[in-house]
């Protein structure tokens, strides 16, 4: 089954990958002309996102079953990722090895991207679908979390959900980003590079929250929380995948 705050962790970690201060100031490189080609673009984009991380998702729910994977261990690892991730964007030294290691994502996404016709619906449904892979070195505690969620319980149609909302968080917020303004969208993304420091530092305090909240039962407390005040139609439709 798969529970509210699944679904609710699995949409946050997808905006957080897209929000992710290694990724964010990139989008204008990925999104391009899109939008001034096709005005339609970027949902393709958004739904080529989706489509990919929901097809990862069934291999992983159905590798789950098959391997027969301890669920406990895969909940621990995946916060444990979490707060690796969280102490390298807080110390000075690990950031700037990983930033370093990081340089070359912007080739690689201008690369990947210049290959499809980002006007076409069929150019932009495919950039997507190849988004989550070009970013996957940056964002991965946070894939790695959503996919640690499929895994503990296994199942193709739970793998197919929670992977395909994690893709839907990320592509709510590159689709946002596509028809935000240009000034504006400029606006922020200026904002973004000039305070990068500190942008760092508060995204590498929301990443080491949310894995120790994993590591320390919170995932578990916020649901029992929740199914006390869901109406029972809302507990019986996230339960029934």
């Amino acid at each position: 089954m798969v529970s509210a705050p699944e679904i609710g962790l699995a949409w946050l970690a997808g905006s957080l990958t897209t929000l992710n201060p290694c990724v964010f100031p990139l989008l204008p490189l990925v999104l391009g002309g899109a939008v001034q080609a096709n005005r339609a673009a970027p949902l393709a984009m958004g739904a080529g996102m989706v489509a990919s991380f929901a097809l990862l998702g069934l291999l992983v729910g159905v590798a789950g079953d098959a391997l027969g994977l301890y669920p406990e261990h895969l909940r621990i690892a995946g916060a444990l990722l979490l707060i690796g991730f969280g102490i390298v964007m807080l110390v000075p030294w690990l950031n700037v090895r990983f930033t370093q290691w990081m340089a070359p994502m912007a080739t690689r996404a201008n690369t990947a991207s210049a290959r499809f016709d980002a006007g076409s619906l069929g150019g932009a449904f495919a950039i997507g679908g190849l988004l989550g892979m070009v970013w996957s070195p940056c964002s991965g505690p946070m894939l790695a979390s959503a996919l640690t969620i499929v895994a503990t319980e296994g199942g193709a149609l739970r793998g197919t959900l929670i992977l395909g909302v994690f893709g839907l968080g990320a592509a709510t917020v590159l689709v946002a980003a596509a028809y935000a303004s240009r000034a504006g969208f400029g606006r922020v993304r200026g904002w973004v590079i000039a305070n990068m420091d500190r942008v760092k530092i508060g995204f590498g305090v929301l990443v080491l929250l949310l894995g120790l909240a994993i590591l320390l039962g919170g995932d578990k407390w916020l649901e029992a929380q929740l199914i006390r005040v869901m109406p029972q139609g809302w507990i019986d439709l996230t339960t029934r995948f």
